[in-house]
């Protein structure tokens, strides 16, 4: 019926005593230009319905997702699919004297159809990706890796689509084609398609979550994970820099994740004090005496004292040398002073691993380590739990007669002038 339309203004041109070449080019003209201006109104028309729609709908709306449907102007974009569509019916009419230009003409509006839908789609999922960042359970999952797979399969497809479009031929046979391509493709895509298989393994495995805390000492990374896209992982380090690594790196190579130590119970304290071996000795009851005074570790010298004692009487046991038998060391006492004191401290975990061990002697003395727990995971205050900790256990050292490995003045002195 439409096509009657443009015959009869045709045949209408003609009578009024143009050419058939001329009134071929008017027609084209009027109709081509009647057909743009009907697509321009109505595109206008439809924006301002479904933006004012749209607009109601977000406000009454429970959830903020279609707030995020209109700040991506999809609504917008939605408008100009039946302009498009009016195009495509209505434009081999202007063109049908032209057969070869209006050939083109349709082809290059399926085109761009087809660039429509995908700006569409994209458009959609960055809406999904900005909403699903506001739920909590998504917070920390890499959204941006699938929106980015999402996008190259729906670009993927569009290709072949337009492929099909411009050649007028099959989609399959193109498939045909790329087989023996195949190997170039693989080239050129190599880390796109590392990535997507990284990704996947990432996600499958928990492996990171944007907000983790990871260290990757290859690249130079210590600090918090704020993206993870296809082709990389961007990390915020402590200093504020930026440190960009490639997403299959998280599974070619080792990296540490603190998030274990961010939802336990407590951050691990591991450091030891190096004891000068000379300062170690046997206690005399004058020694014990005096560190009774300790009310930390009162009650357990005059335990281990009276088990000590009975045992070297029942064994007839001559302390004319302080060698003989069992006896208490200022080590051992000071041993048990430091796990006291710190199952007494408020900042340490009293649930999970508490211990002070004494570890192999070295050339500089024999490391008793603490190993426990900081209720307060936080760094900073992490750092002053700790700092705390060692002030008092070296201000308590000579109180037990011990003493901390230092190298010697001279020794620092020559070793600072070669």
């Amino acid at each position: 019926m439409y096509k009657d339309w443009g015959r009869l203004l045709y045949d209408y041109l003609l009578k009024t005593g143009m050419g058939e070449g001329l009134a071929s080019y008017i027609n084209l003209l009027i109709l081509l230009l009647g057909v743009l201006i009907v697509a321009f109104v109505l595109d206008l028309i439809l924006w301002k319905v479904l933006r004012a729609v749209s607009i109601r709908l977000a406000r009454k709306s429970k959830n903020n997702f279609d707030n995020f449907l209109v700040m991506h102007q999809v609504p917008r974009y939605v408008a100009h699919i039946f302009p498009l569509v009016l195009l495509l019916e209505f434009v081999p009419i202007a063109f049908m004297d032209f057969d070869y230009a209006g050939t083109i003409a349709l082809k290059t509006i399926k085109i761009l159809f087809v660039f429509l839908t995908l700006v569409i789609f994209r458009k959609f999922f960055k809406s999904t990706n900005g909403y699903l960042k506001t739920l909590p359970r998504f917070k920390d999952k890499p959204i941006d890796s699938y929106v980015q797979v999402f996008m190259i399969f729906a670009w993927v497809v569009g290709i072949l689509t337009i492929f099909a479009i411009v050649t007028e031929t099959t989609v399959w046979k193109f498939f045909t084609a790329l087989g023996a391509a195949s190997a170039i493709i693989l080239l050129i895509f190599k880390d796109s398609i590392l990535g997507l298989v990284a990704s996947i393994q990432v996600t499958i495995n928990d492996m990171v979550r944007i907000g983790d805390w990871i260290t990757f000492e290859k690249y130079g990374a210590d600090g918090d994970v704020i993206e993870i896209s296809l082709a990389t992982v961007k990390v915020q380090n402590f200093d504020k820099t930026i440190t960009t690594i490639p997403t299959y790196a998280l599974i070619s190579d080792s990296f540490k994740n603190w998030r274990g130590m961010q939802v336990s119970g407590g951050r691990r304290i591991k450091r030891a004090l190096i004891i000068r071996q000379k300062s170690i000795r046997f206690l005399t009851e004058k020694d014990l005496e005096a560190l009774r005074k300790i009310q930390l570790v009162e009650s357990y010298i005059n335990t281990r004292s009276e088990q000590i004692n009975t045992y070297n009487r029942d064994n007839n046991i001559d302390k004319a040398l302080l060698v003989n038998g069992r006896n208490l060391t200022n080590f051992g006492v000071f041993r048990k002073y430091v796990t006291n004191y710190l199952q007494n401290h408020s900042a340490i975990n009293k649930n999970m691993t508490l211990m002070v061990r004494q570890l192999e002697p070295t050339p500089k003395g024999i490391p008793l380590e603490i190993y426990a727990f900081s209720s307060d995971k936080r760094w900073e205050n992490y750092e002053y739990v700790m700092a705390d900790i060692f002030d008092h256990l070296l201000a308590a050292l000579p109180y037990f007669s011990l003493e901390i490995f230092e190298f010697p003045t001279s020794l620092t002195t020559d070793m600072s002038e070669h």
